[in-house]
């Protein structure tokens, strides 16, 4: 009789693009009594993160704490800058993108949408094109997804503020950097950035929870001319609080930001160009094993052109359903849990079934790549799902490339 043999008892790997993999040293941190939210450590603690997170948003000016997920930095964006009936731009290379003027809509604003689909890049001739045309400067943001987690796109930031700068508009440029920030490189002060919107679960190797609003004076006037502003939402005092309290709206997120601490410790210990660099290292043997795959096979990456892919997660495509057959395999046989094809297609779809996404962001090395697209491989034969060969030596022979 044929015995089964369960190979996927021991830790798990969750390779998913968010939440993403938390280091011991953030689970430790968080594994404590709850302190005093009035006084001692945890006060005195909090005032230091604040420098800290500028350094990896590369900002000098102002930063907001949220309880809140990424969809909550979204609403404080827009609720700190905007009022009904103002018009935002929305150049949208993913569902993300689509996701964030969903929003600026609930709130009674007026959208327009450039949709370049879920394969390309903004195209910048036609966003200069509207910015140009809009010569009344109705326009009074443009809300731009730096890497959108569905399509694993990188937009060029920076080259927006160019648009803004030669057109000689003044809206505000606001960069979603919930999937790119500690992850690929983004330098808010020095590509004009007036608001940053980020979250903790990422790149800042936290647990879900926190969510950050970055500004610049700008965006500190444009909050001071509203006539009003709900006062959850309100980032004026939490950016510049008379009291401990006030950094979060209420009760602080203790926990989670004994965690923050951690993280950004880890992060600042290694350097933030560092970090960048060692996300694109492993990023490119990712790329190296799923171009191995696709060779005698259905695989394929969403993003064709390198330069254009985040270094934080890969949008992958098979002929459906393998892409479900594959995550699914994955997890109940050696415990690796992928990315489900978010946004690619609609989820009551057959073609659902044949996207998926690695994420590889945050607390990742060398072995843990491997290891993935070992768990990769082996899925690939179990399931008898055609695939180009010798994916691991690709992969291997660009890590030992460092």
């Amino acid at each position: 009789m044929k015995s089964s043999v369960n190979l996927s008892a021991g830790r798990s790997y969750l390779a998913i693009p968010g939440p993403s993999v938390v280091p011991d040293q953030v689970l430790q941190a968080m594994h404590r009594a709850s302190p005093n939210i009035y006084a001692g450590e945890l006060v005195e603690m909090t005032e230091t993160l604040i420098p800290d997170l500028r350094r990896v948003a590369r900002t000098r000016h102002h930063v907001a704490i949220y309880i809140a997920n990424g969809h909550g930095a979204w609403e404080a964006a827009l609720h700190n800058t905007l009022q009904p009936g103002d018009r935002v731009l929305v150049p949208a290379s993913g569902r993300f993108a689509i996701g964030w003027s969903e929003m600026a809509e609930a709130l009674g604003l007026e959208v327009e949408i450039l949709d370049f689909g879920t394969t390309a890049p903004w195209d910048l001739a036609r966003i200069a094109e509207v910015l140009e045309a809009d010569r009344e400067h109705r326009i009074k943001a443009v809300l731009g997804v730096h890497v959108d987690t569905s399509s694993s796109i990188r937009n060029d930031v920076a080259a927006l503020r160019r648009l803004l700068d030669a057109a000689g508009h003044p809206a505000l440029l606001m960069a979603d950097c919930i999937a790119s920030l500690g992850c690929d490189r983004f330098e808010m002060d020095e590509w004009g950035v007036d608001v940053m919107v980020a979250a903790c679960q990422k790149g800042l190797m936290v647990p879900a929870g926190m969510s950050f609003v970055f500004f610049n004076d700008r965006a500190a006037a444009a909050r001071a001319a509203l006539p009003r502003i709900s006062r959850y939402w309100d980032w004026s005092p939490r950016s510049n609080p008379e009291m401990f309290y006030q950094f979060f709206g209420g009760t602080a997120p203790t926990h989670h930001l004994y965690g923050l601490r951690a993280a950004l410790d880890l992060i600042h210990a290694e350097g933030v160009e560092n970090v960048w660099a060692r996300h694109a290292h492993l990023a490119r043997a990712i790329w190296a094993a799923c171009e191995a795959w696709g060779e005698d096979g259905p695989l394929r990456m969403n993003v064709p052109d390198p330069g254009l892919r985040s270094n934080a997660v890969t949008a992958l495509h098979m002929a459906a359903p393998n892409g479900t057959r594959l995550r699914t395999w994955l997890e109940q046989n050696l415990g690796l849990t992928l990315g489900i094809g978010l946004g690619m297609a609609p989820p009551d779809s057959p073609e659902w079934h044949g996207f998926f996404r690695l994420g590889h962001m945050g607390h990742v090395n060398g072995h843990m790549i491997m290891g993935l697209l070992g768990g990769i491989d082996v899925g690939l034969k179990a399931l008898d799902i055609p695939h180009g060969q010798n994916a691991l030596a690709r992969a291997a022979a660009v890590l030992a490339a460092s």
